[in-house]
């Protein structure tokens, strides 16, 4: 794991690493739910440093086929924090989420992006 994924909701931290994927031994893909430990964080935000977290994989440089025979792939690893239940802790989304994250049945944080991809 030890991956290092970039935040992209406001709920104050910047920075994460992987602790453990939730789903399978090899690791997260898109739209799986990961634990993650805060390495940065900004001041006043309603996460900390040293926090460990819950988050979903929303970009992710590993290509993934679609449906369609489409493959899609991003530059970065991005992710964003939820709590046990699965809502985000954030009230904003930025930059571009997958469509296939419906299927993954995370439709609040597609209601959150500015972007869908």
């Amino acid at each position: 794991m030890r991956t290092n994924l970039k935040v992209v909701d406001n709920s104050g931290a910047k920075r994460v690493m992987c602790i453990q994927a939730l789903k399978g031994k090899k690791g997260a893909r898109l739209g799986d739910t990961i634990i993650a430990s805060v390495k940065e964080a900004q001041p006043r935000g309603k996460v900390k440093k040293g926090d460990v977290v819950y988050g979903v994989v929303v970009r992710a440089a590993m290509q993934r086929g679609r449906c369609d025979g489409s493959e899609i792939k991003f530059d970065d690893n991005a992710v964003v924090l939820v709590n046990k239940q699965g809502e985000p802790i954030g009230t904003r989304v930025f930059g571009p989420v997958p469509h296939e994250l419906r299927k993954k049945k995370h439709v609040k944080i597609l209601t959150l992006a500015e972007h869908i991809a």
